[in-house]
């Protein structure tokens, strides 16, 4: 039971992360608007405060950063869909869209929280265009995460509006 709900929680953060990711780009692409090097930075800080140094100078440097930041995306949202997993219980007991709601929200928070911790935002700043360029994806994250570990619930033939078996 353990390793299937942490493998359900795996692929269910993949799907989330995928299209958080998609939908950020898809902005991007659109509004040809650049992209946060918020994360980046959030490593940065995190490694000083760790006493630990990301390797190379200059270039090299900054381009370590630019893969480390999103990997720690990728990392947020493989544990909040790890842990979507583990709460099937709790999730399976409220109704879908907000289940959804509230995995996006966990992930939010996950990401943003580390950033405004170390001042590197301040969410009483953005602009409506800011916020809806966080919390849509996030959204996005969460429906696809709730998509996912209904579709990989044992013996579960999921159909619009299913919940999560317990």
């Amino acid at each position: 039971m353990f390793w299937t709900r942490l493998g359900h929680g795996l692929a269910a953060g993949a799907a989330g992360v995928t299209t958080l990711n998609a939908i950020t780009y898809l902005d991007l692409a659109l509004r040809a608007r650049p992209a946060s090097d918020s994360p980046s930075q959030a490593v940065e800080q995190l490694a000083g405060k760790a006493g630990a140094e990301i390797p190379g100078e200059g270039e090299d440097r900054d381009n370590r950063l630019a893969g480390l930041g999103p990997l720690a995306g990728i990392l947020t949202g493989a544990a909040v869909g790890v842990t979507a997993a583990f709460a099937r219980p709790v999730l399976a007991r409220i109704p879908a869209p907000l289940a959804a709601a509230t995995l996006g929200a966990l992930a939010m928070a996950g990401s943003d929280g580390p950033l405004v911790a170390l001042g590197i935002t301040k969410p009483g700043d953005w602009t409506a265009a800011d916020w809806a360029s966080d919390v849509i994806p996030h959204l996005g994250y969460g429906a696809a995460t709730y998509a996912m570990l209904i579709a990989l619930s044992a013996g579960a033939r999921p159909a619009i509006g299913d919940r999560l078996g317990t």
